[in-house]
């Protein structure tokens, strides 16, 4: 009685400011299952939904009808069938507040479905359809409905040509920002179009594309471009940039990554004079990183970001860096041929502001660079050390000592990283991220400090780390619960036992486990039943799980969209009744299932066909499989590997 009379005095305004303050999911499900008031109140002020399961989603357009951001990008089965139903059946009040629709991999979806959604929503301001690579210039003519549109993403959309981009140019000319990357077939006739018709795009994504340095000339005539996107521009050179130069004077962010023929006398000519530049990604782009474009850099004091990855420098330019850009909070040095403990030292002195460092496959720091990082960059809060094979345990002291601040460490292949490491690393409380594959010296006494002290771990690889076993996981399943992604292949210790502790992992989403020899349908058969959230599963060479295991998988784990069966000896009846039963599946690898046969794997194919969006089969299948089977997933839009 006293519980009803307090919830009484709760205004609605009340209610909703309590709810405002709940962060997580999880949280926001408790609250709406107390009561149908609280339901009720949650139902009026949800403002994003993510659809998981079909059979869900028109109950759940009805209840929250006042949402701006629809996502069926995990949601298997979405095709024009769907749309129809989705928009004759009950009330749209849904669609007329939408502004952000997300369509990423609904390969089913045909230009009717998309035309017909885009039409129903009004208000529509972002779309995201990249990775339907079925998509062509019909899809792009539908998504040209959505006139109010400011934000569209088509990455590998691989059917739209310059005839789409042409209907979206002229339909949607308040386009903000667009990604094309991996669109092959858009060409310069395509780029000079848009560049007329969408005057105030802000951000730019050419990625990939085969165009040459005349689409950069049209891409200079955006006076409101801020960032511009071109990775893998194999065909731009110098020529493009210093077009780039002449234009776009509000350009805050360039990214010329992998352009095989863009020079850094190029590069320094587009930065140079830019006061306002905030960020460089010039990853893999050239040799060099030479004087002149280091001296340039000393006029950017606004820059925020460099990404320099596989280059030379030099100490010299590393500590002009350092002095000069003072407001760096992101640095790229991955694979730098050239660092040195003298330059990361020079480096760091003068970016007291640093949060992000990289420092892959830079093998000749030690503990001397460390300890200057540890020193200078108290707000650092990642990390990436991957194979830097001199840096010891007291590098891990300097950094637990005075980096507390740590979400992300990345000590892959750190043949000096031990289990006094980790005990060292235990006041970085906050560490959402630790990569730790191929650390031989981690044993069960390493992770059991992991697990004491970093209670909002999310993340671990333990990929190869051979001297841990069922206790390391029964230490990190007890102290790390909010853990969501976990590699332990081809930890050959772990058995049942361990897998029994993985199980107590409730929110686990993501689980790679290839090569446990040791682990067998019971195991798998635990995780299956208790680790409800589990969306992303390999069993890649895990050869004693058989039938019993996938039945488990089958019939328990509702919510997986991923699933990686290569050479496990699964029959024909359970991977049919697998691929059947599992009704959010998306991805699957087959690869020599040596259980099954050419009519069983047909049967799981047929069973899931609709739903599978990608699977991944052995070469010598392509030609013993049925050419109806064939047609009929690439109909259904699904994309088949050979492998």
């Amino acid at each position: 009685m006293f519980s009803e009379s307090v919830l009484r005095l709760l205004t609605e305004d009340l209610l909703v400011r309590v709810l405002e303050k709940l962060g997580s999911d999880a949280d926001r499900k408790s609250w709406r299952l107390v009561c149908k008031e609280f339901l009720r109140i949650e139902s009026l002020t949800r403002r994003k939904v993510r659809i998981l399961r079909i059979e869900f989603l028109l109950g759940l357009l009805q209840t929250y009808c006042n949402i701006e951001t629809l996502d069926l990008s995990v949601c298997p089965r979405i095709d024009d069938g769907a749309v129809s139903v989705m928009l004759s059946h009950g009330s749209l009040n849904w669609t007329k507040g939408l502004r952000r629709l997300v369509l990423c991999r609904a390969t089913g979806l045909g230009y009717r479905g998309l035309g017909q959604l885009i039409r129903a929503c009004p208000l529509l301001e972002a779309v995201d359809v990249s990775h339907c690579w079925v998509f062509g210039d019909r899809e792009a003519a539908a998504l040209s409905y959505a006139t109010r549109l400011k934000e569209l993403k088509m990455d590998k959309c691989l059917g739209v040509t310059d005839v789409g981009l042409a209907s979206i140019a002229v339909g949607c000319s308040n386009l903000k920002s667009l990604s094309l990357k991996w669109c092959f077939e858009i060409s310069n006739l395509g780029i000079d179009l848009l560049c007329k018709k969408c005057l105030d795009l802000e951000i730019l994504d050419i990625s990939y594309l085969k165009l040459t340095s005349e689409s950069l000339k049209s891409i200079a005539s955006l006076s409101k471009l801020e960032m511009l996107v071109m990775v893998g521009c194999s065909f731009v050179d110098d020529v493009g940039l210093r077009f780039l130069e002449k234009g776009c004077p509000h350009l805050k962010a360039i990214d010329v990554s992998r352009c095989d023929f863009v020079s850094s006398s190029a590069l320094t000519s587009l930065v140079s004079g830019r006061s306002s530049l905030l960020q460089i990604d010039a990853r893999y782009c050239f040799l060099e990183l030479s004087f002149p474009l280091v001296e340039c850099l000393k006029n950017l004091q606004n820059l925020t970001v460099i990404r320099i990855d596989a280059v030379q420098v030099s100490d010299l330019a590393l500590q002009i860096i350092g002095t000069s850009c003072k407001s760096l909070l992101e640095i790229g040095l991955s694979k730098c041929i050239g660092v040195t403990n003298m330059g990361i030292m020079q480096l760091v002195s003068g970016c007291g502001k640093l949060k992000i460092l990289n420092l892959t496959c830079c093998r000749f720091i030690t503990d001397v660079a460390i300890s200057a990082i540890a020193e200078s960059c108290p707000h650092l809060i990642c990390l990436m050390l991957e194979s830097c094979d001199m840096v010891t345990e007291k590098s891990f002291y300097d950094l637990g000592s005075r980096c507390l601040l740590l979400e992300e460490l990345d000590l892959t292949e750190c043949s000096g990283i031990n289990d006094r490491a980790l005990k060292y690393l235990s006041r970085c409380s906050g560490l959402l991220t630790l990569k730790l594959g191929l650390c031989t010296n981690i044993s069960d006494v390493g992770l059991a400090y992991i697990g004491c002290n970093f209670p909002k771990l999310a993340e671990i690889d333990l990929y190869r780390c051979v001297c841990i076993g069922d206790d390391g996981l029964a230490a990190l399943a007890s102290g790390c619960k909010e853990l969501i992604k976990l590699n332990v292949s081809y930890c050959n210790r772990i058995t049942d036992r361990g897998m029994e502790y993985i199980s107590y992992l409730g929110e686990l989403s993501e689980l790679e486990m290839r090569g446990l020899v040791n682990i067998t349908g019971m195991g798998i058969s635990k995780v299956a039943v208790n680790c409800r959230r589990l969306a992303d599963l390999d069993l890649k060479h895990c050869e004693k799980i058989g039938d019993p295991g996938c039945w488990a998988i089958a019939f328990y784990a509702h919510n997986l969209r991923q699933i990686n069966l290569s050479y496990c000896a699964v029959s024909d009846v359970v991977l049919y009744l697998l691929m059947g039963k599992l009704k959010r599946l998306q991805e699957v690898k087959l690869v020599n299932v040596s259980e099954a046969t050419v009519r069983g794997l047909e049967l799981g194919l047929r069973a899931s066909c609709g739903r599978i969006k990608k699977v991944k089969l052995q070469t010598s299948l392509s030609l013993l499989l049925s050419s109806e089977i064939l047609d009929m997933l690439h109909l259904r839009g699904c994309k088949i590997r050979w492998d």
